[in-house]
């Protein structure tokens, strides 16, 4: 029977361990995802020996997700 203190730092090994796990699916997923950094709303400035790219709204698509999935997380945390 587990210590009844060490519950909680179960419970964040197996959230931390879910969130690594969706991050490698989306690394793996990647590829196939063509449109992911190519969003209207990404700046890419290229000059002759200059090149400038800011995916803002990839990072703004990507701040939206982890907000939800963190919300979710917490609304379900006891």
């Amino acid at each position: 029977m587990p210590l009844p203190e060490l519950q909680p730092l179960g419970r964040t090994l197996l959230l931390f361990g879910a969130l690594v796990a969706g991050f490698g699916l989306v690394l793996l997923l990647s590829p196939k995802l063509p449109w992911l950094g190519r969003l209207p709303g990404d700046i890419f400035i290229r000059r002759e020996r200059f090149s400038f790219y800011l995916p803002l709204a990839s990072c703004l698509l990507a701040s939206l997700v982890l907000s939800l999935v963190l919300w979710l997380a917490g609304r379900f945390r006891p």
